[in-house]
């Protein structure tokens, strides 16, 4: 099977859909029915930036419908739509995490004062090096935690590899961070600038605690 556009893609998983979709399960289910094959490692940012940019260019040619925040349908299908007062943004750009890793050991990790930490989102995904991220970081013991601090002045990478010196060098074997930076389709982090709302940092708090 040849592959599709993104649109196109998009616009297949909506029509065979009973009912509006967010972004992840229209990605989830792009990637599953083999319409795309990125090596990009954030397609969520990849499939609402397509979303959100048409209905912000093309209006009422847009054959997207946005339903609910981060949720949509066509626009033939001819669903409810969200007040017409409340202009269509671009989703990504409205979360306060960006990016997050849960439980990474400790191990795995060269750890030296630029360490490299390489994560991905699947499997056919290119290796992504975090180590740049600014945020909030956990450490922990399996899973209890031992540490709580954030990577804001120094970067995240190097935040770690001083807790491998100092006091908690032998308390903690596994980390878990929490990113403001995204993911470029290059691989890249992005400093996009936040514009945080309630509700989005009510997300990020959900997200650090789930």
């Amino acid at each position: 099977m040849s592959e599709q556009s993104w649109k196109s893609a998009i616009i297949t998983v909506l029509a065979q859909s009973q009912e509006p979709l967010h972004y992840h399960e229209i990605t989830e289910r792009i990637m599953t029915a083999g319409l795309r094959t990125t090596s990009g490692a954030t397609p969520d940012a990849t499939v609402s930036a397509q979303i959100s940019s048409s209905i912000k260019h093309d209006g009422a040619q847009s054959p997207f419908l946005r339903v609910a925040k981060g949720t949509f349908t066509l626009r033939r299908k001819g669903a409810a739509v969200q007040p017409p007062d409340i202009e269509p943004q671009d989703e990504i750009s409205d979360d306060v995490i960006r990016a997050f890793g849960i439980h990474w050991q400790r191990e795995h990790v060269v750890w030296r004062r630029q360490p490299r930490l390489y994560g991905r989102q699947q499997v056919a995904a290119k290796s992504v090096d975090f180590s740049g991220q600014r945020g909030v970081y956990v450490l922990s013991d399996h899973h209890t935690v031992v540490y709580v601090g954030r990577a804001v002045e120094r970067e995240l990478g190097l935040r770690l590899y001083e807790h491998t010196l100092d006091r908690l060098s032998g308390r903690w074997n596994r980390f878990s961070w929490f990113g403001l930076y995204g993911v470029s389709d290059a691989g890249k982090l992005t400093e996009e600038s936040l514009a945080p709302t309630p509700a989005s940092i009510v997300t990020a708090f959900e997200a650090i605690f789930d």
